[in-house]
């Protein structure tokens, strides 16, 4: 268990997180004044997975779907072309 002080979380707070991700830290304590404050752990089981495609299937897209594009442009750049 590595402990730091305030002001060196905040400097390497990068170079901490990648410690606990890597597994190189179980836990690491964050002190202010000298004293325990935070504690900084892994989060176990939130793996963030493959997102693309995750709506495959969900919806169907109309074959309108670029009707209104020139309308969606103007109105964007303020009523410009």
């Amino acid at each position: 268990m590595q402990s730091v002080n305030m002001l060196e979380a905040k400097s390497s707070l990068s170079r901490l997180v990648q410690a606990i991700e890597e597994g190189r830290e179980s836990e690491i304590i964050i002190a202010r004044n000298g004293r325990p404050a935070a504690r900084l752990v892994p989060i176990h089981g939130a793996s963030i997975g493959n997102r693309i495609g995750i709506a495959k299937g969900q919806f169907e897209v109309p074959e309108s779907i670029d009707a209104h594009n020139a309308e969606v442009a103007r109105l964007f750049h303020g009523g410009q072309e």
